[in-house]
């Protein structure tokens, strides 16, 4: 049994690594979305870990409609990022800072 200290300690460790992400790299957008991706995960750690210390499995449910949201969020945010790149041929976040119609 993994105590709640420790999982606790590995979603904020998760959750800096992922803030430390995205201050750090502002240059390429697939770095940026990971990072967003891994924030989320963070908190999915955080939400199971009280769920299971409590005993209650409304946390563990509400992660799946999290994680959910996230497969949607990650489809599209991808396919942003390919239309981007045929259009102007890089990602990088300055060269895209003007969307056109």
């Amino acid at each position: 049994m993994i105590p709640l200290s420790h999982a606790l300690i590995l979603g904020a460790v998760l959750f800096s690594i992922s803030v430390v992400g995205i201050f750090l790299n502002r240059k390429n957008l697939v770095i940026l979305l990971m990072s967003i991706e891994l924030l989320l995960l963070a908190v999915n750690i955080n939400f199971i870990a009280f769920s299971h210390h409590l005993g209650d499995v409304a946390g563990q449910v509400f992660v799946f409609f999290i994680l959910t949201v996230a497969a949607a969020e990650s489809a599209i945010g991808l396919a942003i990022l390919i239309v981007l790149f045929r259009a102007r041929r890089t990602i990088n976040v300055d060269d895209i800072d003007m969307l056109k119609g």
